[in-house]
């Protein structure tokens, strides 16, 4: 993946996450966004989300790493 895509699906990570959405919810949401982005790739990217917007909605950010912890943990089971 490269740093456009990435900063493409981090953009919409931030436009679609919920307080009470869950990681699976969130995943079909970017999936239907970005239909070639890998589980990995969208886990990145959410990891890059946090780290490039976590000042600015800290509500978001929280959710966002909830659901790459989620992810990365899955891959590793």
């Amino acid at each position: 993946m490269n740093t456009d895509e990435m900063q493409a699906i981090a953009d919409t990570l931030m436009r679609v996450v919920t307080p009470d959405m869950k990681p699976k919810q969130l995943m079909k949401a970017v999936k239907k966004l970005h239909p070639n982005a890998s589980k990995r790739g969208i886990a990145r990217a959410a990891f890059y989300s946090i780290i490039a917007h976590a000042e600015e909605d800290q509500g978001k950010a929280k959710n966002l790493q909830a659901f790459a912890i989620a992810e990365r943990v899955g891959e590793e089971a």
